[in-house]
């Protein structure tokens, strides 16, 4: 297993479709999985801190968690199958539920929860993308494309 940070929310132009973009730890390479739109919001909301007025979805799922003592070890994307991601949250106690990838995501997000793939996965599905010069330029193009994102997102998007 290798671990992997969650890059940011892209769209796919020009079907506007998103993207959540995963980058392996120490290495070259990045996971990108397709994901809803609604799924999309989640993950940026927790990337940029925003918390909302109620309890989104992955919000009141962490709460419940917490309230019950729970907590997420990890989260394993473990494969792709016929264009379809899985994953596994890895609960305390060692119990493992079935989740989509980009749940999993917006829920480690959320609890600082490290996001692992396995090695299959990401030798079937990873892909090299060229280094950036510095980290600073990665992040300012990291901005720029999720400023993009936001521009040519509705709220039709969401419904």
């Amino acid at each position: 297993m290798h671990e992997l940070d969650v890059v940011g929310v892209r769209v796919e132009m020009p079907s506007n479709q998103p993207i959540v973009l995963l980058r392996e730890v120490g290495g070259q390479r990045y996971l990108p999985i397709y994901i809803g739109a609604v799924e999309a919001t989640a993950i940026a909301f927790a990337q940029q801190g925003v918390v909302p007025p109620r309890p989104m979805t992955h919000d009141l799922f962490k709460d419940v968690l917490d309230a019950i003592g729970v907590t997420i070890e990890q989260v394993r994307i473990t494969e792709v199958r016929d264009n379809t991601y899985y994953a596994e949250l890895v609960l305390s106690g060692g119990l493992e539920v079935s989740s989509r990838p980009s749940d999993s995501i917006a829920l480690a997000l959320r609890t600082g929860t490290p996001i692992f793939a396995s090695d299959p996965l990401l030798d079937e599905a990873g892909v090299v993308m060229a280094e950036f010069d510095t980290e600073e330029e990665e992040d300012e193009d990291e901005v720029a494309r999720f400023r993009e994102f936001l521009e040519q997102v509705t709220p039709e998007d969401f419904s």
